[in-house]
C-alpha cells in the first residue's frame, strides 16, 4: 500500500464538512481507578486523584494506609469509537485506488471500468462514517494533613473526530469512468481528479493547578470538607479542510489551522461524611467556574465554518458507602455537556464499586448511562458504557488498570503511583 496515498485517504477523503457550530471541550480527565468505576470519583476520590476530581476529597477521611501522601505518575487513558469500521474501509478504498492507478488500462479497459464502479460504491458507503478518539494524560500529588491539605495536578485531554463525505462531483466522475473509452481511461488520475473534501476537528484542554482543602468542624460533632483548585487552562482547536488533490501531509499541523487561548479558572468542591461510623460520604464539585470559549481557525472560508470551543461550568454530585473492604458509589452530572459535533450531548448517571483484598489488591466495576443520549445525533451515539479494572498495591507503590466497553466505544487506562 502506498503510504502517502493512505494518509491522504484516511485524513482527507475520510473527513467531512461539519454541520455544527459549537464544539464541547473533551471529556474531563479521570484517574484509572475512576475509569474502571464508571467514571465516578466525586465522593470517593483518593488523595492523588482529588485535585483533578474533587479537591475537597484531599481532606476527607481515607484508609489509614493511604492518607499521608498520594502520587499519580502518570495516568493515561484512551477511548476510540469507530462504529462503521471506518479505518478498515479506508484501507479497502486505498487498495482499489492503487489497483486502478497501477493498472495497464490500455490492455485492460474493462477491468478499469469495474474498479471505478467498485470505488464509487465503496465511497458512497463510506459517506458520513465517523471515527472519534479521546485521550487523557495526568500527573498529580497530594499531601493530606489534619489542618490544610495541599496538592498539585496537571492534565491534558484531547478529543478528535474524523468523518467522511463523498462529493457528488466524484460520484458523477466515477460513473463516467464506468462507461469510458480506453482513451478517457488512460488520462484518468484519481489522485488529481477526485474532489471529495475532508475535515479533522479536534479540541484539547490542558490544565495545571494547585489544590487546597480544609476540614471544617460543625457544632453537632460532624465535619465537612471544602476544597478549591485555582488553575491555569489552555484551550486549543484544530481544523483542517482540504480537497484530495491539494491535501499535503506536511501542512497538516500548520499554524494556519490552529487556534489557542489561555487563562485562569477555578474548581470548587465539598464533601460531607455521615452515618454512625461516617460510612456514608456525599460530594459535589463545580468545575470550570469561569466560562471560556475559543473560535477555531478558518483557513478556507469557502469550505469551512467557524466553530467555537466552549468550556462551561459543570456541576456533579455523588454519594458513596464505604467499608473496610468495599466502596459503592453513584453520581450524576447536574449539567449537560454539549456535543463535539458528531455525537451525543452527555449527562452521565454512573454507578461504581470497588472490592478490596486486604489493601494489596482491588477489583473494580462500573456502569454509566448518558441521560442526554439522542438517536438523532447524526453521528456516534454515547448511551451506556460498562467498565472494569483492578489495582495492585505493594509497599505503597500502585498500579491501576481499567477497561471500557460500549456499543460504540472501547477504551483502556493505566496508572502508576504511590500511596501511604
Amino acid at each position: 500500500m502506498n503510504a502517502t496515498r493512505f494518509n491522504k485517504l484516511s485524513l482527507a477523503i475520510g473527513l467531512s464538512i461539519a454541520t455544527t457550530s459549537a464544539l464541547a471541550s473533551p471529556q474531563a480527565f479521570m484517574s484509572s481507578r475512576s475509569f474502571a468505576m464508571g467514571g465516578t470519583g466525586i465522593a470517593v476520590a483518593a488523595p492523588s486523584a482529588a485535585p483533578s476530581t474533587n479537591p475537597a476529597m484531599m481532606a476527607s477521611q481515607q484508609h489509614g494506609w493511604s492518607d499521608d501522601f498520594g502520587l499519580m505518575l502518570p495516568s493515561v487513558n484512551v477511548r476510540a469509537a469507530d462504529e462503521e469500521e471506518t479505518v478498515d474501509q479506508v484501507d479497502d478504498i486505498q487498495d482499489v485506488i492503487d489497483e486502478f492507478q497501477n493498472l495497464d488500462r490500455s490492455s485492460n479497459p474493462q477491468e478499469a471500468r469495474n474498479l471505478a464502479k467498485d470505488l464509487r460504491e465503496r465511497l458512497n458507503n463510506f459517506d458520513k462514517d465517523t471515527v472519534r478518539v479521546d485521550a487523557g494524560l495526568g500527573l498529580a500529588f497530594a499531601i493530606p494533613t489534619g489542618s490544610i491539605s495541599v496538592g498539585f495536578m496537571t492534565n491534558a485531554n484531547l478529543r478528535a473526530t474524523v468523518r467522511g463525505e463523498f462529493d457528488e462531483d466524484d460520484n458523477a466522475y466515477l460513473e463516467r469512468l464506468e462507461n469510458a473509452t480506453t482513451a478517457e481511461l488512460l488520462v484518468a488520475d484519481l489522485d488529481r481528479d477526485l474532489k471529495s473534501r475532508g475535515r479533522i476537528l479536534a479540541s484539547a484542554v490542558v490544565e495545571a493547578g494547585i489544590s487546597v482543602a480544609k476540614t471544617i468542624e460543625l457544632n453537632n460533632g460532624k465535619s465537612f470538607q471544602l476544597g478549591v483548585t485555582p488553575k491555569y487552562v489552555e484551550l486549543r482547536t484544530f481544523q483542517y479542510t482540504e480537497t484530495v488533490s491539494s491535501f499535503e501531509d506536511d501542512e497538516f499541523d500548520g499554524d494556519d489551522y490552529q487556534t489557542e487561548k489561555s487563562g485562569f479558572n477555578l474548581d470548587i468542591g465539598a464533601a460531607y461524611a455521615f452515618g454512625e461510623q461516617n460510612e456514608w460520604n456525599a460530594g459535589v464539585v463545580v468545575k470550570n467556574l469561569i466560562p471560556m470559549e475559543l473560535d477555531s481557525a478558518q483557513s478556507r472560508p469557502a469550505l469551512e465554518e467557524k466553530y467555537t470551543l466552549e468550556l462551561n461550568p459543570m456541576v456533579t454530585a455523588g454519594i458513596a458507602h464505604k467499608g473496610a473492604y468495599h466502596v459503592v458509589t453513584a453520581e450524576l452530572d447536574l449539567t449537560k455537556k454539549e456535543a463535539f459535533g458528531y455525537e451525543d450531548d452527555t449527562q452521565w448517571l454512573a454507578v461504581g464499586a470497588e472490592f478490596d483484598a486486604w489493601r494489596y489488591a482491588q477489583l473494580r466495576a462500573g456502569v454509566r448511562h448518558n441521560l442526554a443520549s439522542n438517536s438523532d445525533n447524526d453521528g456516534i451515539e454515547e448511551s451506556t458504557q460498562f467498565t472494569a479494572g483492578f489495582g495492585l498495591n505493594v509497599l505503597g507503590a500502585r498500579l491501576d488498570i481499567g477497561a471500557l466497553y460500549s456499543s460504540a466505544d472501547v477504551g483502556a487506562a493505566i496508572e502508576f503511583g504511590a500511596a501511604f
